[in-house]
């Protein structure tokens, strides 16, 4: 028997599920999951404090495989983990369609000014124009970032009949180079960020990216608040640089009610609410996390693996 160790949470989706060699033990608490760590060789912990997932991590001293529902990793201790030669498979992919809808939902309602028409109706009055006249169709996006989020954005925006470029490191029709992104900025209409935040990608949209785009460009982030100089990119707001930001994720989280991205008329703050947006996140991670038994059982490689030198 195998024990693994999981969130009661989960109960009800994998206990039935679950093949007779593992010995599931279910924790409630943190102070339950700290006592069950050290038995565990696979095992399913996601907490909201890092300093209860360092110490969870520091007793799970048998641990060979660890699950998580977040794609992100910054909350983990990725030498730690690596070190232990431990197996860490997240939740990559997991949340990319209603992400991907909330992109569109962003860009669509920003092109139509429809905060502008919500507050007609608080107001209620009978608009004539409509406030935002922009349309997606025919509009050149740049999609910085091209995991399952960025192929499902893709996926959408095609459909609106906007034009698609992508970033990659390998070369293809609608893709520019790791090198080459910046130097085509001031031809986009949209750029969508959606890289993993590593140190190779913090700030990587800052105050020179910023001078590069046309004063119409707007920049969704649904990625990580590291990725963008927040500060200059207040500063290039304020200026009227660029066309707007619409923002899902920001630095800090939650942003304090003083910060000036609440205010601006060309700034949109939606709290990291995308990847919330939807009712199948715990559905979609448990049968994930069932076909990885079966590969762990089979001695296959899991789906998805993070790649600890890379940071994700």
């Amino acid at each position: 028997m195998t024990v693994t160790v999981l969130n009661a949470i989960l109960k009800p989706l994998l206990e039935p599920r679950l093949p007779d060699w593992v010995d599931a033990r279910w924790y409630a608490s943190k102070d339950e999951a700290f006592a069950l760590a050290p038995a565990a060789e696979i095992a399913w912990f996601d907490m909201h404090s890092k300093d209860d997932m360092a110490e969870v991590f520091r007793r799970a001293d048998r641990l060979k495989w660890l699950n998580s529902i977040y794609a992100g990793v910054e909350a983990f201790p990725l030498d730690v983990l690596a070190s232990r030669g431990v197996v860490l498979t997240n939740g990559a992919g997991i949340n990319a369609v209603p992400i991907a809808e909330y992109v569109v939902m962003l860009m669509l309602a920003h092109a139509k000014g429809y905060r502008e028409v919500v507050r007609a109706q608080e107001r209620r009055e009978w608009l004539t124009q409509s406030p935002g006249k922009r349309e997606l169709f025919g509009s050149e996006v740049l999609i910085l970032g091209y995991g399952a989020i960025g192929q499902e954005v893709e996926a959408r925006l095609t459909g609106f009949g906007a034009k698609v470029t992508k970033v990659r490191r390998s070369p293809g029709p609608g893709t520019l180079g790791p090198d080459a992104w910046r130097g085509e900025l001031g031809r986009f209409d949209w750029i969508v960020v959606a890289v993993p935040a590593t140190p190779d990608t913090q700030h990587m949209i800052a105050a020179a990216e910023l001078a590069a785009m046309n004063s119409d460009t707007v920049i969704v982030n649904i990625a990580r608040g590291s990725v963008i100089d927040q500060d200059a990119l207040v500063t290039a707001l304020e200026a009227g640089k660029i066309g707007g930001a619409l923002l899902d994720v920001t630095t800090p989280e939650p942003l304090p009610p003083e910060h000036p991205l609440w205010t601006l008329d060309n700034a949109q703050v939606t709290m990291h609410l995308s990847g919330n947006a939807q009712t199948l996140m715990f559905q979609r991670s448990a049968t994930r996390f069932l076909a990885n038994l079966a590969r762990y059982r089979a001695g296959e490689p899991l789906i998805p693996t993070v790649d600890y030198a890379a940071g994700y």
